[in-house]
């Protein structure tokens, strides 16, 4: 990194409802990325490029991304943040932007990621547009009997889109809970690292159990032996949020 040059770091939250996920896309998609990326450019005269520490999917929503980028240019990081915000559309909003040192990226420096699904028991003319719905009362006992399996270090190919990626299908989970707020069911996962769509088709298994679908040892299986059956589709992405990231 040239030594006129400064690390950014930026935390955003964002409705992920009409964007094409996170990470930018070719041909003109609307994603998170490729909007901050146009504004920051923007506004510094420069390209711009952002990496996160989570690539949220399609619809998906964040209350604690966080990003870094390097850029050229001296604007201080407040005036930064308020000129992207305004510029920005309406459903993302930059919260924090400091200088981080050189060596600081968003998604290496990672060291745990936390989500969030928020689950109603009917539809809601309101709230679905943030949460998903099991359309009648599951058992949460059966839920969080299931989600204590999870923590600790698994294999978990069985709750993912892609079958492996270069960092194979490794997970350490410290943390799982289903607990009420309000009118919802909410999941709380913490882990070093997640798999595509991995926490939707969890979250989508143990509605199953909690709706009296699957059984317990249907849930145990999938993460020993690695397989899914076909039925057994994601969870709807509006209740997904990236909660927060540690460092």
């Amino acid at each position: 990194m040239a030594e006129s040059q400064r690390t950014i770091k930026i935390q955003i939250e964002y409705d992920g409802t009409n964007y094409s996920g996170w990470q930018r896309q070719p041909g003109g998609v609307l994603t998170v990325q490729g909007e901050i990326e146009r504004v920051l450019g923007r506004i510094t005269q420069e390209p711009v490029s952002i990496d996160g520490a989570g690539r949220t999917d399609r619809g998906v929503h964040a209350r604690g991304q966080v990003a870094s980028f390097a850029t050229g240019s001296p604007m201080p990081t407040g005036r930064l943040m308020h000129s992207a915000n305004s510029l920005l559309p309406a459903t993302i909003r930059i919260t924090t932007m400091r200088q981080a040192p050189e060596s600081f990226h968003a998604r290496f420096s990672a060291a745990s990621r936390e989500y969030r699904y928020f689950l109603l028991e009917r539809p809601s003319a309101i709230d679905s547009r943030f949460a998903g719905c099991s359309h009648g009362k599951p058992d949460v006992a059966v839920m969080n009997r299931l989600a204590a399996l999870l923590v600790g270090t698994h294999d978990f190919a069985a709750f993912s889109k892609e079958s492996s990626d270069q960092h194979g299908t490794l997970c350490t989970v410290t943390d799982a809970c289903w607990y009420r707020s309000g009118r919802f069911h909410v999941f709380r996962i913490e882990a070093n690292r997640f798999l595509r769509s991995m926490v939707r088709f969890l979250v989508a298994g143990m509605i199953e159990a909690g709706m009296g679908r699957f059984e317990e040892s249907d849930f145990l299986q999938m993460l020993e032996s690695g397989q899914r059956p076909a039925s057994l589709v994601p969870a709807d992405a509006a209740g997904l949020f990236l909660w927060k990231v540690g460092y």
